[in-house]
């Protein structure tokens, strides 16, 4: 196969006198988040379709703290896919970018998640308590940071924690924190596994968009989470874009083939979780800021989508 030469020749650069050593496969670390969210599952999804259907390749999962993480990984080639949120990336694109997009993969709603008998309802309410505001290195510590300024509570307004998910959810439950924030595909394992143990709220934080816009970018867009995602109250939140990225110069024939699997084994990625079955290739496209990698672009010309 044609695809299985280019992936061994890449492997054998230095050792191209060592005609007779077996290749190596080609490693694809895939940069993904929180074992209980939904880049962990998606990640883990992708890389069993990259291992099955692409010879010399061997790829894996990384756990991380999720967006900005995982764009310095792939960026600096410790990862050669992860998983970012749109308000993640820089807003103008540089003359030699070291990331590049393969698809807009589904947007990511941001929760804010207390007990359901606590006195937190909305945003206001979080002064001087003790709030979680995601993983260092994580967009939700961006987007929550954000919503936190715009709502007049940065600084010192409340009472600031750093943890991720599963932390998170933890602390919540031993009194530790009054609140948490996640930004994640629905429906978030981790807090879906939290409403069905205890009293859960979620916070409606639908009034933040158009504040967040004027602010950061017309990135942000309001987004319904409706009771059948986790049993509870239904709320109108704040959502952004989420993209797979690549490293920019990996090859195209290699990328090409991946946005392929990703396009055509949709339903096999949904069937890990809700989330990933919502691509399409006509949305896939959308990608601002990040221009598509030359692979990821000739496959969607092709497919005419």
């Amino acid at each position: 196969m044609a695809l299985l030469t280019l992936l061994l020749t890449a492997t054998l650069t230095g050792v191209a006198s060592c005609r007779d050593a077996p290749a190596e496969p080609l490693p694809i670390r895939i940069a993904t988040g929180s074992p209980t969210a939904v880049y962990y599952a998606f990640g883990q999804s992708l890389a069993t379709i990259l291992n099955r259907e692409l010879p010399g390749v061997r790829a894996s999962v990384v756990i991380t703290a999720a967006s900005a993480e995982n764009v310095r990984l792939v960026g600096s080639g410790a990862a050669e896919l992860g998983f970012t949120q749109a308000d993640v990336l820089p807003t103008t694109t540089t003359d030699s970018p070291t990331v590049e997009a393969v698809a807009r993969v589904y947007d990511d709603q941001l929760h804010l998640v207390t007990t359901g008998g606590g006195s937190v309802r909305t945003v206001a309410d979080l002064r001087g308590r003790r709030v979680s505001v995601g993983a260092p290195g994580s967009g939700t510590e961006i987007t929550a940071t954000r919503l936190l300024e715009v709502a007049g509570l940065g600084g010192v307004g409340v009472r600031q924690e750093r943890l991720g998910l599963d932390d998170s959810v933890t602390a919540l439950r031993a009194g530790r924190i009054d609140a948490f924030f996640f930004s994640g595909g629905l429906p978030v394992r981790g807090i879906k596994e939290l409403a069905g143990r205890s009293a859960t709220r979620v916070v409606d934080l639908g009034e933040w968009t158009e504040p967040l816009r004027a602010r950061y970018g017309q990135v942000y867009v309001s987004r319904d989470i409706p009771r059948s995602v986790y049993g509870v109250d239904p709320v109108t939140t704040v959502a952004n874009p989420n993209y797979l990225i690549v490293q920019a110069d990996l090859p195209e024939r290699l990328v090409r083939e991946v946005t392929r699997l990703l396009m055509e084994r949709r339903a096999e990625l949904g069937a890990a979780h809700p989330a990933a079955g919502r691509m399409s290739p006509r949305s896939a496209i959308a990608t601002a800021p990040l221009a598509l990698h030359p692979g990821a672009a000739a496959w969607y010309r092709a497919a005419k989508p």
